[in-house]
């Protein structure tokens, strides 16, 4: 309940028991925005008053609204809808609220470190490829919670692990070796992350034919896929990276590098960063000891064959597998080691938010409860951050077939169509080609970032890339379109002299579309608050859309720069100062830059 709603719901506690001798508490008190149809700001719903009152909905009503507007100063007028009270505020209300959001910068956003140091691990791709659409999602995701988290006055670590080992790392080392030639990021003139996951393609591809000819000649398909030469030869690799052969590891190293050179260049463009890296290379040993503890204490049981497991079915989970007959390590066990490091790693961090894609959420689900029965403090405060995918109309991705849309070249196909769109209208011709190419890029990126971000996590969605750059509807460009006329029109009524001291503005100048404005920004704060309890840039995202299309509704019939009426003028002003200020702060949790000029 906002401020305004809790000194409402006071009021009409005072009322009732003024009005009908009842004792009751504000919480009994249902407060909602007034319908757009109805004079009125906020609506006090009157039936549940009824049985205090003895009176009809339209008499209870008409009994609490006299004595609102008679001893509360903000209620102004009051009107009765069958069984709601419609309160109207009084405009100086509205203008000291105004006056908050123009004058507080961070209006609705906490000072950093007010609340809780949290984690948020995003990203975490394999080094076999570079990343692609789904990784964009996942990126753009993470890193926006981390930023609204930041904003409602979390302390955040922003981290990823780095799936550098295991059995698809080597099959592109030795396809690399049986094909490659020597062939380099250099010499090749490819990004690095390109050069070896086109590589992982050709393994699957000689894969492929090896199967098939072991069919051919009488093998069962089923076998052949065992069989099959160089996924023999990728077998025999990984186990001589995990006894540390240094022709290997010398591969497995420059390889890599190659990999984490290009993802690097991808992060640039995609406006997201880390605070701390951590290499499954590093980690996937480490919860052994944590197992080997863990049995000790009984938390873990060990079977005939020697594996150990956890029985979790009075948690309504299953037995799970912890370290295999011969000793290996499974995600899990790296899990759980690498859980417990970062908080070593972090002192005092009160939780971390894991963003992955919702296949994972059993595996998550797991991983708490084991921490929490390992006695991992906050354990039961971990989240995970589980999202859909992301499809395309011809269907579901595929990494080692090649057919995946890859993040950099969606990146450049999106400020391509920005480029597109604005030379067809041809308003930037005066613009540099430097100061172009970074307008192309706010406006392609900033569409895609939207596009993926105005979605609620949990929901998997189809993504259409010409939809995205709309300049009509809930997208970016409408958004940064609104934004920048709105910065343009400030502009010019400074350059025309124009008052911009809100506080000199006379409250009498509001009408009803300023007001409804006005009370749509003083949402941001709730919203924040929502969003980071949610992990959600949805509810931001959504909020920015619903106050720039009331601005831009707003902006048709209320116009500034030639109102003649200078009280008017400069309350219109001010207006237009704190939604731009607010938009523009909104698209920032997105991780989408607004453009001078479009």
């Amino acid at each position: 309940m906002d401020a305004l709603n809790q000194r409402l719901a006071q009021s009409a506690v005072t009322a009732c028991e003024a009005c009908f001798g009842a004792e009751i508490t504000p919480e009994q008190i249902q407060l909602q925005q007034t319908r757009k149809e109805f004079d009125g700001d906020r609506t006090v719903v009157v039936f549940p008053l009824t049985r205090h009152s003895k009176s009809s909905p339209e008499a209870t009503g008409t009994a609490l609204g006299e004595w609102l507007v008679a001893n509360d100063e903000l209620v102004a007028a009051y009107q009765v809808v069958k069984g709601f009270l419609n309160l109207t505020i009084v405009p100086a209300y509205w203008t000291e609220q105004l006056l908050q959001i123009h004058t507080l910068d961070a209006y609705g956003i906490q000072a950093k470190g007010s609340k809780s140091k949290v984690m948020v691990e995003y990203s975490s791709p394999n080094t076999n490829k570079p990343l692609h659409l789904g990784h964009l999602r996942n990126n753009f995701l993470g890193y926006s919670v981390s930023r609204i988290l930041e904003a409602a006055g979390h302390e955040v670590i922003k981290v990823q692990i780095i799936n550098d080992r295991g059995i698809h790392i080597c099959k592109s080392m030795v396809a690399w070796q049986k094909f490659g030639n020597g062939e380099t990021p250099d010499s090749s003139g490819l990004k690095g992350d390109k050069l070896v996951g086109k590589y992982y393609v050709a393994f699957d591809r000689a894969f492929k034919e090896e199967v098939a000819e072991l069919v051919a000649g009488g093998m069962a398909e089923d076998e052949a896929k065992k069989q099959a030469p160089i996924l023999l030869e990728a077998q025999a690799m990984l186990h001589r990276w995990e006894q540390g052969e240094a022709e290997v590891v010398e591969l497995w190293s420059t390889m890599n590098n190659w990999v984490y050179d290009g993802f690097g260049k991808t992060y640039t463009e995609m406006g997201v960063d880390f605070d701390q890296l951590y290499y499954e290379s590093n980690t996937y040993l480490l919860g052994k000891d944590q197992v080997a503890a863990g049995l000790e204490s009984g938390v873990f049981f060990k079977k005939d064959d020697g594996s150990i497991w956890i029985d979790l079915s009075d948690e309504g989970l299953d037995e799970k597998l912890l370290l295999r007959k011969d000793g290996t390590a499974v995600y899990m066990t790296q899990d759980i080691g690498t859980a417990i490091l970062r908080y070593s790693d972090f002192p005092g961090l009160e939780r971390q938010v894991y963003t992955v894609g919702n296949e994972q959420e059993y595996h998550f689900k797991v991983l708490f409860t084991i921490l929490k029965k390992l006695g991992v403090d906050g354990a039961e405060k971990n989240h995970h951050l589980s999202y859909g995918m992301v499809e395309l109309p011809e269907g579901k991705m595929k990494s080692r077939e090649g057919t995946v849309v890859d993040a950099d070249d969606l990146l450049e196909e999106m400020a391509g169509t920005a480029r597109d769109m604005a030379t067809e209208l041809g308003k930037i011709d005066d613009l540099s080609e430097t100061e172009k190419d970074t307008l192309f890029k706010q406006v392609g990126y900033g569409a895609l970032k939207y596009f993926l971000l105005k979605v609620s996590p949990s929901k998997s969605m189809m993504f259409d890339p010409k939809a995205s750059v709309d300049f009509i509807g809930n997208t970016a460009p409408f958004i940064q379109f609104n934004y920048v006329r709105a910065a343009s029109m400030l502009a010019k009524c400074a350059d025309a002299g124009h008052n911009t001291d809100i506080s000199t503005i006379d409250e009498a100048v509001w009408d009803a579309d300023e007001l409804r404005l006005i009370q749509q920004a003083l949402m941001w704060p709730a919203t924040v608050e929502l969003a980071a309890a949610h992990y959600d840039p949805s509810l931001v995202a959504n909020h920015a859309y619903d106050l720039t299309k009331a601005f831009s509704r707003w902006y048709q019939d209320h116009p500034v720069l030639g109102e003649e009426n200078a009280s008017v003028r400069d309350a219109r002003i001010a207006l237009t100062q704190c939604v731009a200020h607010q938009i523009k702060t909104a698209m920032g949790l997105l991780g989408i830059e607004m453009p001078k000029r479009m």
